[in-house]
């Protein structure tokens, strides 16, 4: 009954399915971590934007890395901003995430002489991208920042490629350890992303870099649960298409049978097989006619000494004669014609 399960083109279809459901359990669980680390990642930073505002030195200290308990910690500092070193970045986005422009980073000189990176935000590129873009100024005399501290950025953690040869005061990366060699003095590790500045500049200043988003949580969960479905999906679907396969062939088999048995009942008998026949397979006699008799192959008439009804030696009927009393055809003789006369 399930024979062909062990066909070549069912063991391949077999195997594959076999090899489908562990494989789409295991993208299940995979989209499950994705999106459990993007929940993860949502509850630090906003565990880390409640948390109160503190001096960046606690934090950070020159040649030391920001850890990722600190990221989007709000720090505070005071000091004079250091435009001779400013820098852009190349190929970010604004708020609006299709606008291509610049990071600002300046340098923020505080009173004991080390130098804190300020991303300042974002402006729009220039239409020559080998000059320094019109970059608005940055207030002058002591001022207090107060902004998220982050991480230096490199190649591995950002996914952005660090070029060399680009035009002068310009960057791909926000990297204190690379801009230490830039500027004069001691650079604090990481950077910070401006939210405040006092007192308020006046005229046109950067955008600022919008608060990260910590409330959406993607389709990794949905995604998670359709890769679950693909796995339940194929034995259900194994089982369909064996069941369809199994009646198809029983049905098959059936219309087969009955092709057979119809092609059978409408062969007509030979001599010898029909009814009457005799036991070595001679005909009978004929119906309605009478031993002796004969079958004309051509007419399907008998004929024979006598028709049935007649008597013995009664020529048929039915035989033509001329004038002279012979049959059609034949000429008499001499001596039947004097017989005549």
């Amino acid at each position: 009954m399930y024979r062909f399960l062990l066909t070549r083109q069912w063991v391949i279809l077999t195997l594959v399915g076999l090899a489908l459901i562990p494989a789409m359990v295991r993208l299940g669980f995979w989209q499950l971590h994705r999106h459990e680390a993007r929940v993860a990642h949502n509850d630090q930073i906003a565990a880390a934007l409640d948390r109160a505002t503190v001096p960046v030195d606690r934090l950070t200290g020159v040649g030391r890395e920001v850890p990722g308990r600190d990221r989007y910690r709000s720090v505070r500092a005071s000091g004079t901003f250091d435009t001779a070193h400013e820098v852009v970045v190349r190929q970010r986005t604004a708020a609006d995430e299709s606008s291509i422009g610049y990071f600002v980073l300046t340098p923020l000189r505080q009173s004991d002489g080390s130098r804190l990176l300020v991303n300042r935000g974002w402006i729009p590129a220039g239409d020559d991208l080998t000059r320094f873009p019109d970059v608005p100024a940055a207030p002058r005399g002591e001022v207090t920042v107060t902004g998220r501290l982050m991480p230096d950025e490199t190649t591995a953690s950002s996914g952005i490629k660090d070029r060399e040869g680009l035009p002068s005061r310009q960057v791909m990366l926000m990297n204190s350890r690379q801009l230490a060699r830039e500027v004069s003095g001691p650079v604090l590790g990481g950077y910070v992303q401006l939210t405040d500045l006092s007192p308020k500049p006046s005229g046109r200043q950067p955008e600022l870099v919008p608060s990260p988003d910590h409330d959406s949580i993607g389709p990794h969960m949905a995604y998670a649960v359709q890769w679950w479905l693909f796995a339940a999906g194929v034995p259900v679907g194994w089982v369909v298409l064996v069941r369809r396969e199994r009646r198809d062939r029983a049905e098959g088999r059936v219309t087969g049978t009955s092709d057979g048995t119809s092609s059978t009942s409408g062969t007509a008998t030979g001599p010898g097989t029909g009814p009457g026949a005799g036991p070595e397979g001679d005909p009978g006699p004929a119906k309605g006619g009478s031993p002796g008799g004969s079958t004309d192959a051509g007419s399907g008439t008998t004929t024979g000494p006598h028709e049935e009804g007649g008597t013995p030696g009664d020529a048929p009927e039915d035989v033509d004669k001329d004038a002279d009393g012979a049959p059609a055809g034949e000429t008499p003789t001499d001596s039947e014609l004097g017989a005549h006369s």
